[in-house]
């Protein structure tokens, strides 16, 4: 056989083990040792696999991961997301639909802090189901809206997607950051365009809470603070060069610790499971990494990537054209994987191919992880949709599937403004690091 029919039957392989439930991390391991052994040899395909792993585990780039996650863990047990959200409902809550309004805002802040999707979904979702229930909103508004603004957490950094992109691609993580950083304000505000459109044709979806006095408004914007503090400290320094984004996490994850102590919302309890929360996240991530590095070298020695940027060159189409065909593969592969598996499995076949046709890789990174976006409130597999479920086990599936469809609408237009508009995403990195 030849190395690409090789490379076809190990993705194959590789999606049989997913279908089979084996971890993404080992299914990839598996696929990548045996398809190099096949190719190479038995004795070339160990000395990478120890490599692969002894590089992964002792990468210093790598140790951004766990400090950015540890951040979020302890920024939650801290109370930082619960003041988050009732400062964003003293504000917002007197409008019609205020409270889902409130819960954007509040997870669009918590994923500055957070970076992780799943776990923005889950910590807003606890806060914001019930009191959104207590008011008579509708069901599938509220799951739907914290569902799908939980996706911010992949795109506002400190997006640990972001971060795991910019390792495989070898792109710098703050010019990632920086690309991150406006696409995610502005769908932030679709979003809250989204919800206020739906309340303003049916007012019965969101009714309007009791007023709050400015005395009210203004006290709990104190509660903003720590959150702010935070994110201008790790995000902020990174902009201004202080410091690289493995110290920028650690000065994060410090400061969140720190908080929780001065406010006493961090007990002895809280801290040994934000720690062991933090420690068996990271090392799944890096597992992934570790996988995707093995399956990587599998996939350089079968050629296919190499042979696929070829013939995609070589179609008798615009590479704009390309680029959505592209795009396509990453939002139906999310109907089936989590968008962090998912990158990792398809950046060593599609990234050449996007360095053949010309793209920023910086705009492209941004550009997947927003269609990785869509992956995780879409069906089968949307993560998101299932966090909600695990948190509000009265609410039926279809019903969060519903209320997601205007969310994800919002997010496709986004995404094609984004496509036709780079600068969106480029104009920020390009003003600083220039």
């Amino acid at each position: 056989m030849s190395p690409v029919d090789v490379g076809i039957i190990g993705i194959c392989g590789m999606i049989l083990l997913f279908l089979l439930r084996m971890p993404v991390a080992f299914a990839m391991t598996l696929t990548g040792f045996v398809g190099f052994a096949y190719l190479s040899g038995i004795g070339p395909a160990l000395n990478i696999l120890s490599q692969d792993i002894y590089d992964s585990f002792s990468s210093y780039p790598l140790s951004v991961i766990p400090m950015f996650i540890l951040m979020g863990s302890f920024a939650f047990a801290s109370g930082i997301s619960r003041k988050l959200y009732l400062t964003a409902y003293t504000w917002a809550g007197q409008f019609r639909g205020g409270l889902t309004i409130a819960t954007v805002i509040a997870c669009s802040g918590f994923a500055a802090i957070c970076g992780s999707s799943a776990a923005t979904a889950a910590t807003m979702g606890r806060i914001a189901l019930p009191e959104m229930r207590k008011y008579g909103y509708d069901d599938a508004l509220s799951a739907g809206t914290v569902a799908s603004a939980g996706t911010l957490g992949i795109l506002i950094p400190p997006s640990t997607v972001l971060i795991v992109y910019g390792i495989l691609t070898e792109q710098s993580i703050g010019e990632l950051f920086m690309a991150g950083l406006v696409p995610g304000v502005i769908l932030t505000l679709l979003f809250v365009a989204t919800v206020a459109i739906l309340c303003l044709r049916n007012p019965a979806l969101g009714p309007a809470c009791p007023p709050t006095s400015w005395g009210e408004k203004l006290r709990v914007l104190t509660g903003v603070l720590p959150a702010f503090l935070l994110f201008l400290l790790t995000i902020g320094g990174l902009f201004l060069g202080w410091f690289s984004p493995t110290q920028a996490g650690a000065i994060g994850a410090g400061g969140a610790l720190l908080i929780g102590i001065a406010q006493r919302e961090l007990t002895l309890g809280s801290f040994y499971y934000s720690g062991l929360d933090a420690l068996r996240t990271s090392c799944m991530v890096v597992f992934i990494i570790c996988g995707a590095t093995v399956f990587g070298h599998f996939m350089a020695v079968s050629m296919i990537p190499f042979k696929l940027a070829m013939w995609v060159g070589n179609l008798p189409l615009p590479p704009l054209a390309i680029l959505v065909l592209i795009i396509l593969v990453y939002f139906f592969g999310g109907f089936f994987m989590d968008s962090m598996a998912l990158i990792v499995v398809t950046i060593p076949i599609f990234f050449p191919v996007v360095q053949e046709l010309g793209f920023d890789p910086i705009w492209f990174g941004v550009l997947i992880v927003l269609t990785g976006e869509m992956g995780v409130i879409t069906p089968p597999v949307g993560v998101n949709v299932f966090v909600i479920k695990g948190i509000s086990r009265d609410l039926a599936l279809e019903t969060i599937f519903k209320g997601i469809l205007p969310f994800l609408l919002a997010l496709m237009i986004f995404e094609a403004f984004l496509i036709f508009f780079p600068s969106i995403a480029t104009f920020l990195p390009n003003l600083i690091y220039s």
